[in-house]
């Protein structure tokens, strides 16, 4: 039996540790840096478990953004009182995730601006999906318009820490794994 590790298992190991890393980051940065906004409709809850679940996608790709949003955000949810959401936050914090790392991957240019356009379209995500998730549980086209400001604020604050972050952060990643 050879004792020593395969290139392939460590690269598998890596990205389980680094996926679970994140998970865990978003979570606590969704459940212990946040403040609910006092208006109509859900109000919106800011927190800063964006911020990770950008790092994630920026920095390490789609799948690994993909899986710290839908279930970091989605443990979230579960835990704190939020169920009902779980199922919605995690399909669309999910696709923030991904549709971020996708973007920050494939698209050529200047990171500074792709990155911004990665974290542009996760808002909208977010903001088109929120919108038909309150619809849905509250059976009302008005009331969830309450909660976009909520929704921009956190996409866009944790876009002005990632984006001028994930570059030198992607390069520390990388140097780390030579």
């Amino acid at each position: 039996m050879n004792s020593t590790f395969s290139p392939i298992e460590t690269t598998k190991t890596k990205t389980i540790v680094i996926n679970a890393l994140f998970i865990a980051l978003t979570l606590v940065a969704t459940m212990f840096i946040n403040i609910r906004l006092p208006i109509m409709g859900n109000g919106g809850l800011i927190h800063l478990g964006n911020v990770p679940l950008f790092i994630a996608a920026l920095v390490f790709g789609k799948k690994s953004g993909a899986v710290a949003g839908a279930f970091g955000m989605g443990f979230f949810d579960l835990i704190s009182g939020w169920a009902v959401w779980a199922p919605f936050t995690f399909i669309i914090v999910g696709a923030m995730g991904f549709l971020a790392g996708l973007i920050s991957e494939k698209v050529p240019g200047k990171r500074v601006l792709v990155n911004t356009l990665a974290v542009a379209s996760a808002l909208i995500i977010k903001v088109v999906g929120y919108y038909f998730a309150e619809v849905l549980l509250y059976g009302n086209w008005i009331q969830p318009f309450g909660s976009i400001p909520g929704n921009v604020m956190q996409v866009v604050i944790a876009g002005i820490i990632v984006v001028p972050l994930a570059g030198r952060i992607k390069k520390r990643a990388g140097q780390s794994t030579n």
